[in-house]
């Protein structure tokens, strides 16, 4: 496994695995704590594990936490979703950038989002699992979201959205979240 670091978005990781293929099929190793070390993370630092599956077209995010934060690690077990992080951390030198990535079932790269960032997937095959670790328990009352057809972060979703939370429809732009993350 190699851990290489994601360029416009300080602090973000890309974890990736090395298949062993065979006629049976592939194994690989998906999570190795002396990687996880070697680039200054604790791999202690997760708390708790979770699973999403989608159905392709579905949106989920953009998803972040008040207070502390939360990092994640985040990978696609089974199917291929676009996966977008946008750096809020008012103190970041990538502040405000977004980058976006194709995670897949057939690679098994996860990718770490530092604290402080937003994050959304939208599933791009009929079925998509994504898998989650993150550092802290998850507590409602933290959640921020926000609209993931922001005109200011103009992501560039690859297909239509096909359904999206109630939540995620709702959600207020960038710049009415920051300024309630600021004030």
């Amino acid at each position: 496994m190699k851990a290489t670091e994601v360029p416009s978005i300080t602090g973000a990781y890309l974890f990736e695995p090395t298949p062993y293929a065979d006629e049976r099929g592939f194994f690989c190793r998906t999570f190795d704590a002396d990687v996880v070390r070697s680039v200054g993370l604790d791999p202690d630092a997760f708390l708790q594990d979770s699973l999403s599956r989608s159905v392709r077209g579905v949106l989920r995010g953009l998803h972040l936490r008040s207070g502390e934060g939360e990092a994640k690690l985040v990978r696609c077990s089974y199917g291929k979703v676009f996966d977008v992080v946008v750096d809020l951390r008012p103190n970041s030198p990538t502040y405000r950038n977004v980058a976006t990535f194709e995670l897949s079932g057939d690679t098994q790269v996860s990718l770490y989002i530092p604290a402080g960032c937003a994050h959304g997937f939208q599933a791009l095959t009929e079925t998509a699992d994504t898998s989650y670790r993150i550092d802290r328990p998850h507590d409602p009352t933290e959640d921020v979201t926000i609209a993931f057809d922001d005109p200011e972060l103009a992501v560039p979703w690859p297909l239509p959205v096909t359904s999206t939370s109630q939540r995620d429809r709702e959600a207020p732009s960038l710049a009415e979240v920051l300024k309630r993350m600021e004030g």
